[in-house]
Order: structure tokens, then C-alpha cells, then sequence
């Protein structure tokens, strides 16, 4: 995809172009906004804030009026920006000013954590909610287009409902991060080749954060009601911040072993095929704030 990386580069009109009708084109394969974020982002990490923000509206605009061309309506345009591009452009923002990738990953969580506080705070009641969307998703299978059992749908649906926010939030942030992470490693194979990744595998969570996730999870274990339904889904963004860092973790230790050629497929494979691994992962993010556990799981003579 350097290609893209390229052309995204050659000028601002060929940046809107790419972000813009790659915003229309996730309609139809909703991963493909990843590229449309990280088209604003690497624009933004390479030559500042202010020619991002003019891709950014700029592209806006050229997506509103392609939009209402092909389907008939601005608003997705306008909703787009506000939800992929403008957050992106923050923490390319943050990143470009910082240079911690830690730093624009914490920030990016910490706008999913504002997420699901808006959401408890503007909805009274945010299960409800939550309970029609499940309802109207999962129609086809609740009018018996499936052989899952209708009963065992419904109390699926009824448990995700109360986590939903945090669902909701943490896809968002994940999306978030890939563009980032995208834009970032088109930077590193433009300007500055093996940047991205040793800038990646150098992640670390800071202690006060850490520290906050901890103190959430207790408070959702000893609590119950809405307090405890609140801290879960504040806790399932949090945890984002640590599969980020335990995969980093991991993947340090691997690329050090014998055969690490495929051993760090093999990791990226297991994370795709076997979502429980994600609990190692996550703790292993927690842990190394303290343990720096990349030293430790390296072989020895490594």
C-alpha cells in the first residue's frame, strides 16, 4: 500500500481524493475507512495540523457532494467527519507533537472513555437503547432465519445490551488506532524505514493509568447495579490500551526467538482465530507497567 502512501502525498487534492471517495467506498466495505482515516492522518503527521485540517474539511465536503450525487444525502458526509476524521486528526496531533505513540494511543482511549460517560449521562436509560438496536441487527435471526435457538438469541442479545457502549466505544477506538497506526507506518516507509516498528514494539503504559484501570475493575466487581454496568463498559475501552501494548509485548519477545520469522505471523494468526488469547494480551499489557516483560521473555543469549 505504499503506493497509496505516495500519491496520498504528492498533494492535497490527491489526499481529499483518496480519503473522500475511500469514505463513500465504507459503505459498501466499512474496514475500508481505516485507509480514509489514515489518508487525513498521514497528511497531518507529516506536515501539521493546519493542512490536515484543510484535508480534512475539504474532504468533507468533496465526500457530502459525491454523497449526494450517488445516495442522496450530505449528512453521512458530515457524520463522517465528525466520528473517523476529526479524532484522527487529534491524535495524529498529539503524535506529531509528543512523538509517543503511547501518549496518542492513552488520548484516543480516553475519547472512548468520554463516550460511553456521554452516553450514560444523556440516556437514562442506555440498555433500553441498546435493546432496540440488538432488536432491529438481529431481526432476520429473531424471525427464524438461523438454526440458533430463538431463546438463546435473545438472552445473548439481552446480556450484550448492558455492554454495548463499551462495545460500541472500544470498536470505535480499535478503527481509531488502525488509521493512526496505518498512517504512521506509511510515514516510516516513506521518510524513515523500520521507524514505525521499533517505535511499536517500544510501547509502554504509563503507572497512573495503569493504576486507574485497576481501580475501575475493582469497583465493577464490588458494586452492582448501574455503577458496576458503568465502570464494565469503561473498563472495556481501557483494556484497549493494553491489547495494544501486550501485543507490542509479545511480538518483541517473539521476533528475538529462534524461527521468529514465523513465529510472529503465527501470533497475529492466533489473535484472529482464537479471540481468549486476547486475556494473555491483556495481561500482559497490565503487567509489564511494572515487570518490563519484554527483558524477560527473551530467550537467553537473546
Amino acid at each position: 500500500m505504499q503506493f497509496l502512501a505516495t500519491f496520498i502525498m504528492k498533494g492535497r487534492m490527491q489526499a481529499m481524493t483518496v480519503a473522500s471517495s475511500l469514505a463513500l467506498l465504507s459503505l459498501l466495505f466499512p474496514p475500508v475507512s481505516i485507509v480514509s482515516s489514515a489518508a487525513v492522518s498521514l497528511v497531518t503527521l507529516r506536515r501539521g495540523a493546519s493542512e490536515g485540517l484543510y484535508v480534512l474539511i475539504c474532504s468533507c465536503l468533496a465526500a457530502a457532494v459525491l454523497s449526494t450525487l450517488l445516495i442522496g444525502n450530505y449528512q453521512y458526509a458530515l457524520l463522517y467527519g465528525l466520528a473517523f476524521w476529526l479524532p484522527v486528526w487529534l491524535i495524529s496531533i498529539v503524535l506529531r507533537e509528543g512523538r509517543y505513540l503511547t501518549l496518542a494511543i492513552e488520548i484516543a482511549v480516553l475519547l472512548g472513555v468520554a463516550v460511553v460517560l456521554g452516553i450514560y449521562t444523556i440516556q437514562e436509560q442506555p440498555v433500553q437503547l441498546w435493546r432496540e438496536v440488538l432488536s432491529f441487527m438481529l431481526q432476520p435471526m429473531l424471525d427464524g432465519k438461523t438454526d440458533v435457538p430463538l431463546e438463546q438469541i435473545k438472552q445473548s442479545a439481552e446480556l450484550l445490551a448492558h455492554f454495548m457502549s463499551g462495545v460500541a466505544a472500544a470498536g470505535s477506538v480499535y478503527g481509531l488506532l488502525f488509521g493512526l497506526f496505518l498512517a504512521r507506518w506509511w510515514q516510516a516507509a516513506l521518510y524513515n524505514p523500520g521507524g514505525f516498528r521499533a517505535e511499536f514494539l517500544a510501547l509502554k503504559g504509563h503507572v497512573h493509568l495503569t493504576l486507574v484501570t485497576l481501580l475501575v475493575a475493582g469497583i465493577a466487581m464490588l458494586t452492582s447495579g448501574k455503577t458496576a454496568e458503568l465502570c464494565w463498559n469503561v473498563l472495556l475501552v481501557l483494556l484497549v490500551t493494553y491489547t495494544m501494548i501486550g501485543t507490542a509485548v509479545l511480538h518483541a519477545a517473539f521476533s528475538v526467538m529462534k524461527g521468529s520469522r514465523f513465529m510472529v505471523p503465527f501470533l497475529y494468526v492466533t489473535l484472529m482465530l482464537i479471540p481468549h488469547v486476547m486475556l494473555v494480551i491483556v495481561l500482559c499489557g497490565l503487567t509489564d507497567t511494572w515487570l518490563d516483560l519484554r527483558n524477560k521473555l527473551k530467550p537467553n543469549g537473546a
